[in-house]
């Protein structure tokens, strides 16, 4: 309590020493952090900030760019919401039940990939998704997983009433799935590739089949991102020509990959197949399509039903509607006083029109 009675007093004394004048002659902000963690969509993130490409697009903009990688992702988005990150890649569904749930009004600054094959249900000894019925299913629960799991239940006609969902550390995953008492998993690359080099092992679904729907973006805080434009300009700066090196049928090309692919724990073939189950949009204009199709808005609606009945979406959340879901178009999802969490091209439409 003390410490708090400090704090406020010195806040007190703060304002009554900086007048109007001196807070509109502010210095704006200069120095800026993003987090990233291991994903085969959000590796360019380590890449650009290791050669340059990081500090050359904030220079362009007379600014700072600090990126930090962290090793759990959900600490990661976390540190974003409370503040001490300005930036974050994360995916659509996270970036609605975490920081947007938690009160941050954030923004997709970028839309980078969706998952095309990276996260799969796995059964053991088992071929059909209908052989999953009556099991109990390892999986990260509440995650993309869970989300996954729904839908391919969902595509049987079946629900999570016909499973029992056991929460799993997907750093316990692989070796779960080596013991006997675990028949079901559902989880992502690296470790679908780890768990299918088990002749046991067969992925019965995957994300191909729901293709959209789970989406790896960069997104920021959203009153950061207003108050400096430059900062998201030099995100998709930094973005696209890391992915122009990254995709380069080229010897530089080949280097990238195969040092972004020691990087998460793996090798170039590992990371180039993991790259095969990504859609990724390399090229600009196709992010902006992609981002402004009626079909972002279906996924979303899709995705904070889900939510809703898991209880994520904050806490005493009484309706799907809670947290506003804004779009390219400027249609809402949701309650459009609270929006929280936006979609928009403007940068990536930039970089597409050459006018970064």
């Amino acid at each position: 309590m003390q410490t708090f009675t400090k704090i406020i007093s010195g806040l007190l004394l703060t304002a009554s020493l900086v007048g109007p004048a001196d807070l509109a002659q502010a210095a704006p902000k200069k120095d800026f952090k993003v987090a990233w963690s291991i994903y085969v969509g959000w590796m360019p993130w380590g890449y650009a900030a290791d050669h340059g490409i990081v500090k050359k697009w904030a220079d362009k903009y007379g600014i700072k760019i600090e990126v930090t990688q962290f090793n759990d992702y959900v600490e990661s988005m976390n540190q974003y919401t409370a503040g001490a990150y300005d930036a974050v890649t994360l995916t659509n569904m996270d970036g609605l039940s975490i920081p947007a749930a938690g009160g941050v009004d954030t923004t997709a600054v970028i839309v980078g990939d969706f998952s095309n094959g990276n996260d799969a249900v796995i059964l053991k000894d088992k071929t059909q998704l209908a052989d999953i019925k009556g099991q109990s299913v390892n999986l990260v629960e509440f995650s993309v997983s869970h989300y996954l799991l729904a839908r391919a239940l969902e595509s049987i006609g079946a629900s999570e009433r016909d499973v029992k969902v056991v929460n799993t550390s997907d750093a316990d995953m692989v070796a779960a799935f080596q013991t006997a008492d675990v028949s079901s998993v559902v989880t992502w690359n690296p470790l679908v590739s780890s768990i299918l080099e088990n002749p046991s092992a067969k992925a019965v679904f995957d994300s191909s089949k729901i293709p959209g729907e789970i989406i790896d973006l960069m997104a920021a805080n959203t009153d950061v991102l207003a108050d400096n434009p430059d900062f998201g300009k030099a995100l998709a700066g930094i973005w696209y020509e890391t992915l122009a090196v990254m995709t380069a049928d080229s010897p530089e090309g080949k280097a990238a990959r195969e040092e972004m692919g020691k990087a998460s724990g793996t090798d170039l073939k590992g990371f180039e197949a993991q790259m095969a189950a990504t859609k990724l949009f390399d090229k600009p204009a196709d992010a902006v399509s992609f981002t402004a199709s009626p079909e972002l808005g279906k996924t979303m609606d899709r995705v904070r039903q889900f939510l809703f009945a898991k209880g994520l979406l904050g806490n005493g959340a009484a309706y799907a509607d809670v947290i506003g879901i804004s779009l390219p178009d400027g249609s809402v999802l949701g309650d459009k006083a609270n929006v929280k969490f936006r979609f928009v091209t403007d940068y990536m439409d930039a970089a597409a029109k050459g006018s970064l």
